[in-house]
């Protein structure tokens, strides 16, 4: 161990003791207000189901606490416990050369770390979300998913890190821009690629049939002046009784995707009134703003590792003895979200703000009580609970508490 070790130790614990702080105050803080429903909400949300919002709520965060504590166990023994160490010297013993072998040690810690988070999401699939009636899934489908993931890891991620690596050891000092333009161009790609190659081989996806769904939805998009490669309906009930709706895609391949599930819980008015949100995002650049950000973010992190790389401190000090080009990034990878925690508020805050500027744009563009008795609908059939811990939703939250963003919206209104 050196000083950079006791660093790291230093900031995973400050991030594991705060993840416990504000998870601990969240639940303590929904149990607080399990009885009696918000009276924004007091005559559209039925007590039992508030109560079941609040116990949801709780088992979800507890288990997430549970899940945070066993990563950064798990964290500690690749790092200093030496796992990435071992991977190296197992796969060094081939004799390939750097890339290659890189590839392998990088991969094969992504399998393994998935493969140790396994258990975690079968008890949150089959455990948790059982016990609250939302999964839907069923064992066989859970494995085709996960064939089917681990197979795209291979087919995708195998070609990406050999040349991410190739131009680590190949362009010299400037690799890290290099990497960067691959890593955007790759991102771009599959951002226009997910829609009708990736997506696809999860769920069908069929246009949408209700006729008059169909035409409300279609003036609506005529007024915007926004144009889709159609309106689809993904079969989310195979999986979950959740329900969403999104945006996918760009280009030609633009899509507008509704959940099923979402589609038999609001009224036409009420769909009208979410897509309008969503068109709100793309109108107000949010989705561009949030890619030049994650680019630009992207590009200062391969800045730093450039220089990190030529740091033997930083190996030693994460558990790496042998000094190289793959071992700098698979360490980057892991130990990156540890010192980037404390961002999160940051990125939190950025996001409800994108959220309540959709909200105003929807509110010229639809019914802003459709959208409020829309938003209701979906807080009760999610479980979603209407009294978060305010720090908890400060730090944590992409989306407005309920009680504020309804009375935004009801100001909007008014």
């Amino acid at each position: 161990m050196n000083a950079f070790s006791v660093l790291f130790l230093c900031a995973l614990s400050a991030m594991l003791l705060t993840q416990i702080w504000l998870g601990w105050r969240h639940m303590r803080h929904v149990r607080s207000h399990r009885d009696k429903v918000p009276p924004a909400f007091s005559d559209r949300i039925p007590l039992a189901d508030h109560r079941k919002a609040a116990d949801y709520t709780v088992a979800t965060t507890r288990f997430g606490l549970i899940d945070d504590a066993a990563g950064a166990v798990l964290l500690v023994l690749w790092t200093l416990g030496g796992g990435l160490n071992l991977l190296d010297r197992l796969w060094h013993g081939l004799g390939q050369g750097p890339v290659v072998t890189g590839t392998l040690v990088i991969l094969s810690l992504f399998l393994a770390m998935g493969a140790l988070n396994l258990p975690f999401s079968v008890y949150q699939t089959f455990v948790i979300e059982e016990r609250f009636g939302f999964n839907r899934t069923t064992a066989g489908v859970f494995i085709a998913d996960l064939a089917r993931q681990t197979l795209l890891l291979a087919v995708i991620g195998t070609p990406l890190v050999m040349a991410a690596l190739w131009l680590m050891h190949a362009m010299g000092g400037l690799w890290w821009l290099y990497v960067w333009a691959l890593w955007v161009g790759f991102t771009l790609a599959m951002t226009w690629a997910y829609p009708v190659l990736i997506a696809p081989l999860f769920n069908r996806f069929s246009p949408l049939a209700d006729a008059a769904v169909r035409s409300r939805i279609q003036a609506l998009l005529d007024r915007t002046g926004f144009r889709s490669n159609g309106i689809f309906v993904m079969d989310g009930s195979r999986r979950s009784a959740h329900g969403n709706a999104y945006f996918t895609g760009f280009g030609r391949n633009k899509r507008i995707v509704f959940f099923d599930t979402l589609l038999k819980t609001l009224g036409e008015r009420e769909i009208e009134a979410v897509l309008a949100h969503e068109l709100g995002h793309f109108r107000r650049h949010h989705i561009r703003k949030r890619l030049f950000t994650v680019f630009g973010l992207g590009l200062a992190g391969l800045y730093l590792l450039a220089w990190l790389m030529h740091q033997t401190w930083f190996y030693h000090g994460l558990g790496v003895s042998r000094p190289s080009v793959y071992a700098a990034l698979a360490l980057f990878l892991m130990a990156g979200p540890v010192f980037a925690f404390f961002l999160q508020p940051l990125h939190a805050w950025s996001s409800r703000r994108h959220e309540f500027e959709a909200d105003s744009y929807a509110a010229e563009q639809a019914d802003v009580q459709a959208m409020v008795t829309a938003l209701v609908k979906l807080y009760r059939e999610n479980a979603s609970t209407l009294t978060p811990d305010p720090v908890y939703s400060a730090f944590y939250d992409s989306h407005p508490p309920a009680p504020v963003r309804i009375a935004h919206l009801e100001a909007l209104a008014s």
